[in-house]
């Protein structure tokens, strides 16, 4: 297995990733934004899918709800831990395989499967021959025709975060920023956790340019949560069900 960051399982060890897309609004936008993203594009069931980078598993049960065979690997213990939880709580339509791994040598045949997600190894490689690596191997798992599904993080993310939350009165989080635009190279130079952890943070054109690098037909670049989020009455209309209605309408009718 490849040498993974320690500042990164660090991070994951000490934070509640399992939690992240469910305590609040822009957690759960994430969540359903990318449900209806993956709904669009995968193959019908029965299908194998491999969840590379899958964090607790809430795709993988959603999946695996929907009727699909779905295996989850994680490089982080304790996300291994907390898939099999989270699977076994759901016996009826449990995940199929919960493993300890690394995206960059998966331990699955070539043409086993029929999609591929990866929705967090991308970013949490800075090399771009490691993302490269990735990428191949989940163009090597998947069978002629399947569907390959990644996630990245953009450029302008941490700038983003600053308005929300006015970082931008803390010089450090302002150096942050600053090194994150002018070199994508998202790293956290203090002890609080809420300057994330290493990351990449892909511009949309780089991010399809290493897709179609590592063998890919490239078919979209999706934007997942939008600007929306960042404006306080975001959170009031997440919760009331009639402008939830007209925003998940948004979601599905411009695609």
């Amino acid at each position: 297995m490849y040498q993974f960051s320690d500042e990164i399982l660090s991070f994951y060890r000490q934070t509640q990733e399992s939690k992240r897309l469910a305590t609040n609004a822009k957690g759960q936008l994430e969540f359903v934004r990318t449900q209806e993203i993956i709904s669009r594009y995968l193959p019908e069931t029965p299908a194998i899918i491999l969840d590379i980078g899958g964090g607790s598993g809430p795709y993988a049960c959603w999946l695996a709800k929907a009727g699909y065979e779905v295996h989850l690997v994680d490089p982080v213990d304790l996300h291994i831990e907390q898939a099999k939880e989270a699977s076994d709580q759901k016996p009826e339509y449990p995940i199929a395989s919960v493993s300890l791994g690394d995206a960059r040598e998966l331990r699955f045949s070539s043409a086993s499967a029929d999609a591929v997600l990866l929705l967090g190894p991308l970013y949490h490689l800075v090399d771009k021959t490691e993302r490269l690596l990735v990428l191949s191997e989940a163009h090597r798992v998947l069978r002629n025709g399947g569907v390959m599904i990644a996630a990245g993080i953009s450029r302008f993310a941490s700038m983003l975060d600053s308005f929300f939350e006015d970082r931008f009165r803390t010089p450090v989080h302002m150096d942050i920023v600053q090194n994150d635009l002018e070199t994508g190279y998202h790293r956290n130079p203090t002890e609080d956790l809420n300057y994330f952890t290493d990351a990449h943070l892909h511009r949309p054109e780089e991010l399809g340019s290493e897709v179609v690098e590592a063998g890919f037909q490239h078919q979209a670049t999706l934007a997942v949560q939008g600007p929306a989020w960042i404006f306080e009455s975001f959170r009031n209309y997440w919760i009331d069900p009639d402008p939830l209605d007209f925003i998940r309408s948004i979601f599905h009718d411009n695609r």
